[in-house]
C-alpha cells in the first residue's frame, strides 16, 4: 500500500513538472505574440523608433530600452528551447523518483530545469549587446532583420559549416542522449540538479547557438521563422541524427546563404 501510495505520489509530482513547463512555454509564446502584434500596429514604438536605420544613432538605447530587449530574448529562448530540454527533464525526474532518500521529485527537477533556463538567460544578455551593436551600426531593419547582405550570407554559411563540426556533434549527442547525459554528470541533490541543468544548457547552447544567430537573418521577432528554428532544434534532438543533420543540412543553409548574397 505504501509503494503505491508512494508510487502514486511519483505520478502526480511528474504531471505538475509537465504542467508547469507546458504553462511557461505557453505563455512565452503567449508574450511573443502579443509583442509582436503590438510591433506591427506601433511601428514607433518607445525603444524601436529609428533602430536599425541609417539614423539609428539618433535613438540610442536607453537602459529600459536594454532591459526590455533582454527580457523580449530571455522569454523568447525559454519558448524556443524549453519544448525541447522537455524529454530530458522529464528523464531526469525518473532518475530522481527513484532515489529512496529524495522524498520529493518536484524540487530536484525544476532545479535542473532553472539551471538550463539561466545558461539561456545569459546567452540572451549576449544576444542583446550584440543587437544593440548592430543596430547601432545601422545593420538592422526596424524589424530586427540584418540589412547587410554579406552579414545574413555570412551567419547562413557559418550555420552550415558548424553542423558538421566536432563540437556540434559531441554536443548534439549529449543533447540526443538523456541516458548518456545522466550516465556522465548525474549529481543527487538540488544542488546537484541545478549543476546539471546549467551542464545540459551548456551542450545545448554549443548545439545551438549559430541557429540562433539566424534570427537576425529572417527577423528577430518574425514568429514563423522563431517558430522554424525551434521546430528544428526539437526535430535535431528527438529524430536520429542523419535524418536532420550533417552534410545534407550544411549543404542547405550554406547554399540559402549563397543565394541569399546574390540576390541582395
Amino acid at each position: 500500500m505504501n509503494q503505491l501510495r508512494q508510487l502514486s505520489l511519483r505520478q502526480r509530482d511528474q504531471l505538475l513538472i509537465v504542467f508547469a513547463l507546458a504553462a511557461i512555454v505557453f505563455l512565452s509564446w503567449w508574450y511573443l505574440v502579443q509583442l509582436n502584434n503590438q510591433m506591427n500596429t506601433m511601428p514607433a514604438m518607445n525603444g524601436m523608433q529609428g533602430m536599425g536605420t541609417k539614423n539609428a544613432g539618433i535613438h540610442p538605447w536607453t537602459p529600459t530600452d536594454f532591459l526590455m530587449m533582454f527580457i523580449m530574448w530571455a522569454v523568447m529562448m525559454v519558448a524556443m528551447m524549453v519544448p525541447s530540454a522537455m524529454r530530458m527533464v522529464m528523464i531526469y525526474s525518473h532518475v530522481v523518483a527513484k532515489e529512496k532518500s529524495q522524498n520529493s521529485l518536484i524540487t530536484p527537477t525544476l532545479a535542473f530545469a532553472l539551471g538550463y533556463v539561466v545558461v539561456w538567460s545569459l546567452f540572451s544578455l549576449v544576444a542583446t549587446f550584440l543587437q544593440w551593436g548592430l543596430e547601432s551600426a545601422a545593420l538592422l531593419s526596424p524589424m530586427m532583420v540584418t540589412t547587410s547582405s554579406s552579414l545574413g550570407a555570412g551567419l547562413l554559411i557559418a550555420a552550415g559549416i558548424y553542423q558538421l563540426t566536432p563540437l556540434k556533434d559531441t554536443c548534439l549527442k549529449y543533447c540526443q542522449s538523456p541516458a548518456m547525459f545522466i550516465a556522465a554528470h548525474y549529481q543527487k541533490g538540488v544542488i546537484g540538479a541545478f549543476k546539471n541543468g546549467l551542464t545540459h544548457g551548456v551542450y545545448c547552447l554549443g548545439c545551438c547557438w549559430l541557429l540562433m544567430g539566424l534570427l537576425f537573418v529572417g527577423g528577430v521577432m518574425n514568429l514563423i521563422w522563431i517558430l522554424a528554428i525551434s521546430l528544428f532544434v526539437l526535430a535535431e534532438k528527438l529524430l536520429p541524427v542523419k535524418m536532420v543533420t550533417g552534410r545534407i543540412t550544411s549543404l542547405i543553409m550554406v547554399l540559402a546563404g549563397v543565394v541569399y548574397l546574390a540576390n541582395s
